[in-house]
């Protein structure tokens, strides 16, 4: 068949204004020429409507339904298309936990997010590593239901001597078999791999689900091992989904982030990229060796990075030859195209219109969610956010600390490891940044509903305990100290936070007491390794009142990613874990707020910023944080304005 499948339906896109773009390459395309068309998407962690369920509002920003007519607008601009996914489809919302928890996958039913990418026509999609976190029988059971082939070459069920020999848990690659357009309209054959891979981490973040059930190898060797196999089995041109991030150029073992090393790999011909939830070609990866962040090539070949919870299509364009009854690629083009733009004065235009085909195919899955997020659990006597929860004690924080803690200790009641004090570790997950000034937590007094406690608790989660020394615990808590810039003694509104420090790395640690030095560097980098080892941030460090015993033993409650490693925090690399839960994080909080009945989530104060006499730092969160901010624990603000980003800027006197 051709390789532009009108199996999708109208929609209101702007291709219906009649307005259908000419790419240079097919024009120019020649007999012995063909332009071919690649759109991607990558990490929709299940956006399929422009809804924020936690918000529970209509936004433009999100959505594969508006996706949707992105690839539309594609097709219509070639002869000749593929669209393909990236992984991070299945989980990420509570449209996703709706699915997993709540309804269940029978026999004979279709996943939302998949029947939207049956809707669409989807040609192929890969496993990026949250499809796992619900486990593999429910996985398994959503993939079913999947129109278009699913691959993935580095998880196996059963290893062999080398990958070739594996089992693998879904096929490594699939060959798409198509007629393909050339410049004279002429139809050829064309055999296109399409190879998935995903980060080898995932037997940490996941080791309940997977350990015992599957092994993973590293994605360069795998790569190196079955592309071979592709070409000899007669593929023109091979296409990496590859569910891993812009990392380093130089090849490491089990590397999570491997799209550099990967582009060299002999016979892949294009990188789709995900996982980092960026954008490329884009600033983000100037200077990188082997990049070219503004031509969109990584050591010369396309690649692109959409985005994420389908923000953008990725797009590469490939202009063919037939060469001896072969195809081989002459030029390429990579790009991105929004589904929003963002205007001067911070408000976004929607680009397009959402597919009605799509809409109407998961319009029952999205009513049932929002019954499922707005039914209510308990009470709250106080709000609950995170406007300033990187800069003191806060209450969203808090009740998740509250909760974990008051978990565990059950749990370990009558064992072993009953008489060790049990201290909880938690972080902020909705905290600006990259989300920008309207990404926080914010739940008034009153009713608290379950898709309020999923903005608390963005992750399906699950318990976990991990039982350390005092001094793990403060290099723990250096590690989270990290998020902070050093800050000079008298310096005036010097910036607090380090941009590249991701919120959901910064453990808040209840049960102990402890202050932040700002004059002193950070020990430890944003991927954990450790830059100045005798630095020490954390001071003023006890328990119970009294300076913290660093060979004491105590058990921290927490989660599965971070105590299988994620992060790279110390005291947390799998090995010390004793208590692996059954219940997520989200689940242990609904039951401590159905069984208090009203909650009261004030926040202890238990750290704060080490003094530094005549020396202020600003600090940014959303607008709306202005109503919350007298009475912050620990920390006096100073409203200063409005940055051109939209985040209120406060001035903090240290």
């Amino acid at each position: 068949m051709p390789l532009t499948r009108r199996r999708f339906l109208t929609s209101t896109a702007a291709a219906g204004a009649g307005l259908v773009m000419v790419h240079p390459f097919a024009a120019r395309a020649q007999a012995n020429q063909a332009h071919l068309r690649i759109a991607e998407t990558t990490d929709l962690h299940v956006h399929v409507w422009p809804y924020d369920y936690y918000g529970d509002r209509e936004v433009d920003t999100v959505g594969l339904a508006r996706t949707a007519s992105l690839i539309e607008q594609v097709r219509a601009e070639s002869a000749n298309s593929l669209v393909l996914d990236n992984g991070d489809f299945l989980q990420g919302n509570p449209m996703g936990d709706f699915m997993a928890y709540e309804r269940g996958l029978k026999e004979g039913d279709v996943h939302p997010v998949i029947t939207a990418m049956n809707t669409l026509g989807f040609d192929a999609a890969t496993i990026g590593n949250h499809e796992f976190n619900y486990g593999l029988d429910f996985l398994m059971k959503a993939l079913g239901g999947a129109d278009f082939p699913v691959v993935l070459a580095n998880v196996a069920t059963e290893q062999g001597e080398s990958a070739l020999d594996d089992k693998t848990l879904v096929p490594p690659y699939a060959i798409i078999q198509r007629e393909i357009v050339d410049g004279a309209g002429e139809a050829h054959p064309i055999m296109i791999g399409i190879i998935g891979f995903t980060p080898p981490q995932i037997m940490q973040w996941d080791r309940r689900h997977l350990e015992g059930n599957v092994k993973v190898r590293d994605i360069i060797k795998t790569a190196e091992t079955f592309v071979p196999q592709m070409k000899e089995v007669g593929c023109d041109i091979i296409i990496a989904l590859a569910h891993s991030g812009i990392g380093g150029a130089v090849a490491e073992d089990m590397m999570e982030n491997a799209a550099v090393p990967l582009a060299a790999v002999p016979g892949i011909d294009v990188v789709l990229t995900g996982h980092h939830h960026q954008e490329f070609p884009g600033e983000a990866y100037a200077g990188i060796e082997g990049v070219d962040a503004t031509a969109g090539t990584i050591h010369g070949k396309p690649a692109v990075m959409p985005g994420f919870w389908g923000s953008h299509m990725g797009l590469v364009d490939l202009m063919l030859e037939r060469d001896g009854g072969e195809w081989r690629v002459a030029a390429t083009a990579s790009e991105l195209r929004p589904i929003a733009l963002r205007g001067e004065d911070r408000s976004w235009t929607p680009q397009v219109e959402s597919d009605a085909a799509v809409l109407e195919a998961t319009r029952a899955d999205h009513e049932a969610t929002l019954e499922y997020v707005r039914r209510a659990v308990g009470k709250t006597d106080a709000p609950l956010h995170s406007y300033f929860a990187l800069v003191a004690d806060d209450p969203s924080v808090q009740i998740v600390s509250i909760a974990q803690k008051w978990y565990v200790e059950q749990l370990l009641a009558g064992t072993e490891h009953a008489g060790l004090p049990v201290l909880s570790a938690a972080a902020p997950f909705k905290a600006g940044g990259r989300g920008g000034p309207e990404y926080y937590t914010d739940v008034p007094a009153g009713d608290v509903a379950i898709r309020n406690v999923a903005d608390l608790y963005l992750y399906p989660n699950t318990v976990r305990a991990v039982k350390v020394t005092g001094q793990q615990v403060k290099d723990w808590l250096e590690r989270s100290a990290g998020m902070f810039n050093q800050v000079e003694a008298g310096a005036t509104d010097a910036p607090l936070l380090n941009p590249e420090f991701p919120s959901y790395n910064f453990d808040v640690m209840d049960g102990v007491e402890y202050r932040i030095d700002l004059s002193q560097p950070a020990r430890f980098d944003r991927e954990g390794a450790v830059v100045n080892p005798d630095a020490n941030r954390i001071v003023d460090l006890t328990y119970q009142g009294a300076p913290l015993d660093m060979d004491a033993e105590f058990v921290i409650a927490t989660n599965n990613y971070r105590a299988s490693g994620g992060g790279s925090f110390p005291g947390a690399d799998g090995s010390t874990i004793i208590l692996e839960a059954p219940d997520t994080n989200r689940d242990v909080i609904v039951r401590y707020i159905v069984e208090q009945g009203t909650i009261s989530p004030s926040a202890d104060g238990n750290w704060a910023f080490a003094p530094m006499e005549g020396t202020t730092v600003l600090f940014e969160t959303g607008p709306a944080g202005a109503g919350y901010s007298e009475g912050v624990p620990g920390v006096t603000l100073e409203e200063v304005g409005v940055t051109d980003e939209g985040f209120a800027q406060f001035r903090i006197p240290l």
